[in-house]
């Protein structure tokens, strides 16, 4: 994913702290881009640390969303919290996994592999705009909203429809 804010930093300018906050336009940006009705508050909090021949990004952001509610269908707004933690390499890099393909041993406990990147710049916010991506309920409930669904009647069975043809009307 790419947003039209960027937030590039050089691996070479490691180790550092950074604050992330979009600007009202690039928030308006990420939440179309996120189908969001909006995104009035978006703030992260990274630290960047060397790790092998690449960058280690841990920290924290905070977000209030506009959604729909999955049930009541009005917008509602709602914070979200989430971590970050992602290694990112340098191309060709010993530690970049093995993109020849093959066989993979899955250990789902294992810290992911670390991100390729395609030159020496890694783009934070793009980062931070996939995180939040991935804290956002696809079918956010307003708080208070319940879903009251009552059935209609049950349709009278087939067989109860012949057996009525076939019994002599008084």
């Amino acid at each position: 994913m790419t947003t039209p804010w960027t937030a590039p930093v050089r691996l070479h300018e490691i180790p550092r702290t950074v604050r992330l906050e979009p600007d009202a336009a690039a928030r308006a940006q990420i939440a179309r881009d996120l189908g969001l009705e909006s995104l009035p508050e978006l703030t992260a909090q990274l630290t960047l640390t060397p790790w092998m021949d690449g960058v280690e990004i841990d920290g924290r952001f905070d977000a209030v969303v506009e959604q729909i509610c999955a049930v009541s269908l009005e917008p509602f707004t709602h914070p979200l919290r989430g971590e970050i933690s992602v290694r990112a390499v340098p191309a060709g890099s010993p530690q970049s996994p093995d993109a020849e393909g093959g066989e993979v041993d899955y250990d789902p406990e294992a810290p992911d592999p670390p991100d390729v990147l395609a030159g020496d710049t890694l783009d934070l916010a793009n980062y931070l705009v996939e995180h939040l991506a991935l804290e956002i309920d696809p079918f956010a409930r307003k708080p208070g909203a319940a879903f009251n669904y009552t059935p209609d009647a049950e349709p009278e069975s087939p067989f109860a429809v012949l057996k009525a043809l076939r019994e002599p009307k008084p």
